[in-house]
This record gives C-alpha cells, sequence and structure tokens, in this order.
C-alpha cells in the first residue's frame, strides 16, 4: 500500500506524491523528531522538540536524557508501527545526529535510519 510522502507534494503526473511502507515509516520518524511540541494544532503534545537543543549544553548527561525521551516519543506515537530497540543523539554545534534503531512490527524487519538536521533556523 503507497502512503503519502512528506513532506507532501505533487509528483508528475499532478497527484499527491506516495511513498513505500519503508520510507513512509522514515519519513513519519523525521516528522516526530522535528516538530516541537505545540506545533501542531490538534496534537499540542505532538513531538520531539530537538530544535531546542542548539543552546543546551553538549555533554553525556543531556545526550542520555534526550535519547531516553526520544525513544519514549518514539514508542509513544508510532508504537503501534514499530519497535524501537536504540536511540543514539549527537550534537556537533549547529548540527544534530540521531541514530535509530528499530524493529517494524508488520514484516519484523530490523532497520537502522540516521537523520540530522542543521539546528539554527533562519
Amino acid at each position: 500500500m503507497t502512503q503519502f510522502g512528506f513532506p507532501l507534494r505533487a509528483d508528475t503526473s499532478g497527484r499527491t506524491a506516495g511513498a513505500g511502507e519503508d520510507a513512509h515509516v522514515r519519513q513519519l520518524i523525521e516528522q516526530l523528531l522535528f516538530t516541537e511540541p505545540g506545533e501542531r494544532v490538534n496534537r499540542p503534545d505532538f513531538g520531539g522538540g530537538l530544535r531546542r537543543l542548539v543552546f543546551s549544553a553538549n555533554s553525556p548527561e543531556v545526550a542520555s536524557a534526550t535519547e531516553y525521551l526520544v525513544q519514549g516519543a518514539l514508542q509513544r506515537f508510532l508504537g503501534d508501527r514499530l519497535q524501537v530497540e536504540s536511540v543514539q543523539v549527537r550534537s556537533d554545534e549547529a548540527r544534530l545526529e540521531i541514530t535509530v534503531q528499530y524493529r517494524l512490527l508488520r514484516t519484523q524487519e530490523r532497520r537502522v535510519e540516521q537523520f540530522a538536521s542543521p539546528l539554527v533556523q533562519p
């Protein structure tokens, strides 16, 4: 089954672009990680809130707490699609790198995805 692609856009035929199951799950994780809580009107608690880490102290304690919060958010909002096995967060100046290892519940396939984002917004 094809899901809507993220970001929402038109494909070459003018229809809404789709994404396969694997790409769709990756896109859902990306949306969750980089959405700030309160950013979505009807889901004010949705989001990983990782952009606020740009001015946080870069310490093992902050990284560990962030990994715990991200893992909880993934399990809460995407727990019907995947089982999180590990999360690693690394901050490097104005860049955030997240590695998520998970298992798709439908197929039991293990996946490792890496996400990176500049934290400073224009």
